[in-house]
């Protein structure tokens, strides 16, 4: 159980490309709503399944960066450090092994801290 309601309706979309897009929404339009639920509705670590932490981790890892980006405060379940992956996790099938290691020092501290890798012009939204 994630416990944050936003975070929650993201979690439960079928596809993780249209969770991510709402999310990035959210950022972009910086949604008051939103913004306020990552602060004041808890998100429950202890309480999640793996695929809720697979799906936070990810999630946590965008939100961490453009937080930043915006200047925006950065609660801190978003760094815990639960919310990493072992081996690196490419969001991006399409990737050679060159692209992969590129993105490994490429990708902004958000991301390498989690081992989570994205091509950053996918995030180019926001």
């Amino acid at each position: 159980m994630i416990g944050n309601s936003y975070l929650e309706v993201l979690y439960e979309y079928e596809d993780m490309d249209t969770s991510l897009n709402q999310l990035l929404e959210y950022i972009k339009f910086e949604d008051k709503y939103f913004i306020e639920s990552i602060f004041d509705e808890p998100v429950y670590l202890d309480a999640c399944d793996s695929e809720e932490l697979f799906f936070l981790t990810v999630s946590s890892a965008i939100m961490d960066y453009f937080f930043q980006i915006k200047g925006l405060d950065i609660p801190e379940w978003i760094r815990d450090e639960r919310l990493a992956f072992d081996t690196p996790y490419y969001y991006s099938k399409r990737l050679n092994d060159i692209k992969k290691v590129k993105l490994q020092f490429s990708n902004p501290a958000p991301f390498r801290r989690r081992n989570v890798y994205f091509e950053l012009e996918g995030l180019q939204r926001v």
